[in-house]
């Protein structure tokens, strides 16, 4: 896993949403729940902690110990790990996260919360404790979680990791070798919302856009905050046929179809759409049939599919 500093890669490490499915009918497009992988300006970020989590975690730990001859000689892993939301699809691979179990690896968690609680408390709750052998605390990495809202913003900056507040939009354009994150909070998602995030290097950015719905006449917000981006990845977890559904709709579910998704990138002129999160129900047969229809309405949006890689 060579990665320049100049680089903006994406690889998708888990594109299918609600929960993972082992199936001989679910090789081509993958079974693994919502995480992707960025590596940009020299930083590794991951996007969600589903189960696509884990076999990274699996590659990244083999070459941290061909690195060395010992714990301290080696390489140590760093990760900026941004949290959608803590549903389980999206934190279910963290407990298996080798590298979370090595002493030198460096782990910043970002995310957001319903302010009752902090979310190093939530995911104590959830993954540790009475569901995992471990309590939190007992992760040997160095491990800090941070609640982020959209007030704020990351800088990642050489060795430097910094929240700052905003204030004026022009502070969310990069600076020579800056790595810009930032968020907003949409409400359309059950129960507490999910975070939208992007990702920005020089002149290129990324939005992540999963677990949401539209709306009548489009996401407005979304559509100012994804204006231009070179890559949207966005929730389609839905034909517009399963989620119009006389007998079992899907709208309220806080999720997106295909035709949503297009119309997304549409009003945020987005150069390139990526589908992801799909139902665990789209096997590679139904979802073959699904990107050759969209493949004739479009030629910049396409289907996630474990290992695709793309560079911006």
């Amino acid at each position: 896993m060579e990665h320049t500093k100049d680089e903006f890669k994406v690889k998708f490490r888990g594109v299918r949403g609600s929960y993972p499915v082992v199936d001989k009918n679910y090789l081509k497009y993958g079974g693994n729940t919502s995480c992707v992988e960025v590596n940009v300006g020299g930083h590794l970020i991951i996007l969600d902690a589903g189960t696509g989590l884990i076999e990274l975690g699996n590659e990244l730990t083999k070459e941290h110990i061909a690195s060395g001859n010992n714990l301290y000689d080696r390489k140590p892993i760093k990760v900026t790990l941004l949290l959608s939301h803590i549903h389980q699809d999206h934190i279910q691979g963290f407990t298996f996260f080798r590298p979370s179990h090595i002493q030198t690896t460096k782990l910043k968690i970002f995310g957001a919360t319903d302010y009752n609680e902090t979310l190093a408390d939530e995911l104590a709750q959830l993954l540790f404790t009475k569901s995992f052998p471990l309590d939190l605390g007992d992760i040997a990495a160095n491990l800090e979680i941070s609640d982020f809202n959209e007030t704020e913003y990351i800088v990642l900056d050489g060795n430097e990791t910094k929240i700052k507040r905003i204030e004026e939009g022009s502070e969310l354009t990069p600076q020579k070798d800056e790595v810009i994150i930032s968020a907003y909070k949409s409400y359309a998602h059950p129960q507490d919302g999910v975070m939208i995030y992007k990702i920005a290097y020089k002149n290129k950015s990324l939005v992540y856009a999963t677990d949401k719905e539209s709306y009548l006449g489009g996401d407005k917000r979304l559509s100012m905050f994804a204006r231009n981006c070179d890559l949207l990845i966005h929730d389609a977890q839905y034909t517009t046929e399963d989620y119009l559904s006389q007998y079992s709709p899907k709208q309220g579910y806080g999720h997106s179809t295909f035709d949503m998704a297009l119309e997304a990138q549409k009003q945020a002129g987005a150069k390139k759409l990526v589908f992801t999160h799909f139902d665990p129900g789209y096997n590679d047969a139904r979802l073959d049939e699904i990107a050759k229809y969209y493949k004739k309405l479009s030629n910049t949006a396409e289907l996630a599919h474990e290992g695709l890689e793309m560079v911006l």
